[in-house]
């Protein structure tokens, strides 16, 4: 059956008469030539692009990983003896972390870290959310960025063997020093994240007959979702999606307040984080019916 030229069928090409190991007779391409060794300059950045990417990936899972373990630790204070062990072996974990983020320093030194910046959110995020997380419980208040991007300042004593890389000797013969900016969406993301481990470190010390650090937090609560809610959907999209989830916790703390300001003097103590996960369990369940 033939085709018409324009009737939907395949035309013929010229030089699908030739057989195929004719088709491309001739002079083999010069691999020294200005178009093949720009090409080949190309290739090579970009592989080097995508291995640095790749790093900053795992690092940033290791950051990850090591910052929930702080968070973690830093929840066994609601329960343990002596809060000053654990702070102080917190602070070990971070310092830990750190040592974590000057590798990303020091990937980045010569690069936009924006264009990297994909590959390291998650876990500065969550490194944001712990140093947060210990801050409130010695302060009772939020850390600052400003505070957060000091912490995050290295010098070449700060620079172990061990956290070398093929970067950091020559920024050492630049300037010796190497800095990670914690960007305002990233400080967001994190401190919204930080009231959920607020609501469970509340049920936690109710749980524990602490009648007072609940209040502290749901005052704390309040003022961060004001804060949230004066950005509202003009912030980025991520930011917005965390408002309900910060809604949720700000809810389950206000109603534990609530239960300890009528019934406190009803249910003995050790009854308490019955109580509050019972009404936790039933808040959740209005939720999702709504």
């Amino acid at each position: 059956m033939s085709s018409k030229e324009g009737s939907g069928g395949f035309r013929k090409r010229k030089h699908d008469n030739f057989p195929h190991n004719q088709r491309r007779e001739g002079k083999d391409v010069n691999s020294s030539s200005p178009v093949m060794l720009a090409f080949k300059s190309f290739q090579q950045e970009l592989d080097a692009r995508h291995d640095k990417y790749e790093r900053l990936v795992k690092l940033s899972r290791d950051i990850t990983v090591e910052s929930k373990r702080t968070i973690f630790l830093l929840h066994r204070i609601t329960s343990a003896p002596d809060m000053e062990e654990i702070l102080t072996e917190s602070e070990v974990k971070l310092d830990g972390v750190r040592q974590k983020i000057l590798q990303v320093a020091q990937e980045l030194s010569v690069e936009d870290m924006h264009q990297f910046h994909r590959a390291i959110t998650t876990g500065l995020q969550e490194y944001v959310e712990a140093v947060s997380f210990q801050h409130f419980i010695k302060t009772r208040s939020l850390i600052s960025m400003d505070e957060i991007n000091k912490q995050l300042i290295f010098s070449t004593e700060d620079n172990g063997k061990e956290n070398k890389t093929p970067s950091s000797d020559a920024q050492d013969k630049q300037c010796g020093t190497w800095r990670l900016k914690i960007t305002p969406v990233d400080y967001l993301l994190g401190v919204a994240d930080l009231t959920g481990e607020l609501m469970r470190m509340c049920i936690n010390s109710v749980g524990n007959g602490d009648i007072d650090t609940p209040f502290e937090v749901s005052q704390f609560l309040r003022q961060v979702y004001d804060g949230f809610s004066f950005i509202g959907n003009t912030g980025p999209y991520e930011v917005s999606k965390k408002l309900y989830t910060l809604k949720q916790s700000l809810a389950k703390v206000e109603n534990a307040c609530y239960a300890l300001k009528v019934r406190g003097s009803e249910i003995p103590k050790h009854m308490l984080a019955d109580v509050f996960s019972v009404k936790t369990e039933m808040i959740d369940q209005e939720e999702g019916i709504s």
